[in-house]
């Protein structure tokens, strides 16, 4: 069993096959994404694997609309843990949300899941501040995330030798500071932070390889381009 991860891959299939969204009006590089998520995917990816999704599954807005993309996604091997992110607009309430997911799914909210001696956290994040917030409601979104990511690291055994959070907006701001998200984890011994939402030049701010004791992964569809990452050979 191995782990892979991959974020954004920002889905939009119409339940005929096509996409209503393409994502080449963003650069030639996102030409025919999906069929090249679902190539290198079946490439690489057995049955018995994990990959981790944290978040923009899909362009939908609703729980009808995003069938087709989790339809594809249950296609490819694999067992799938999903997270919520700044586009999934789609995603309603936990109840909902596990209702209508395909078999072979699991969704990561104030939870976690245990693997061995490796134990998956997260939650979405939320965008960190180049120094004040924005206003009362950009803290609040803030301090909500980052309760919930305590309360997913709370939920994981003790006794597990590797903790790899999954975030869906990267855990520091543009200049790579410090944040109370990596307080937290650093508090928590997390070994591994995996996250998405950036893309083209924003990637430039990306924060990778090992920091403050753990090691930093950007696992955006396009940055990786659309091949599912290798995370840990044995899981």
């Amino acid at each position: 069993m191995r782990l892979f991860a991959l974020s954004d891959p920002h889905l939009s299939f119409d339940g005929q096959g096509n996409a209503y969204k393409p994502m080449d009006i963003f650069g030639d590089g996102w030409q025919n994404h999906s069929s090249r998520i679902q190539r290198q995917w079946l490439e690489q990816v057995q049955a018995d694997d994990v990959v981790l999704l944290p978040g923009d599954i899909s362009w939908a807005m609703t729980l009808d609309e995003v069938q087709p993309d989790l339809e594809f996604l249950a296609a490819l091997p694999g067992y799938k843990i999903i997270s919520k992110g700044n586009h999934d607009l789609w995603w309603d309430s936990l109840a909902k949300v596990q209702k209508i997911l395909p078999d072979g799914f699991a969704i990561l909210q104030n939870n976690s899941f245990v693997f061995g001696d490796t134990v998956i956290c997260g939650t979405r994040g939320w965008q960190c501040p180049d120094g004040a917030f924005a206003d009362d409601h950009d803290e609040k979104i803030f301090r909500r995330e980052l309760g919930r990511l305590k309360l997913s690291l709370d939920s994981a055994p003790k006794d597990t030798a590797r903790k790899i959070v999954m975030l869906h907006y990267p855990p520091v701001n543009g200049r790579q500071e410090k944040s109370e998200f990596v307080e937290l984890m650093e508090q928590y011994h997390v070994d591994i932070c995996l996250y998405g939402h950036l893309h083209s030049h924003a990637v430039r701010t990306a924060l990778e390889g090992v920091h403050w004791g753990m090691e930093f992964q950007l696992v955006s569809a396009d940055y990786l381009s659309f091949q599912p990452k290798l995370i840990l050979q044995n899981l």
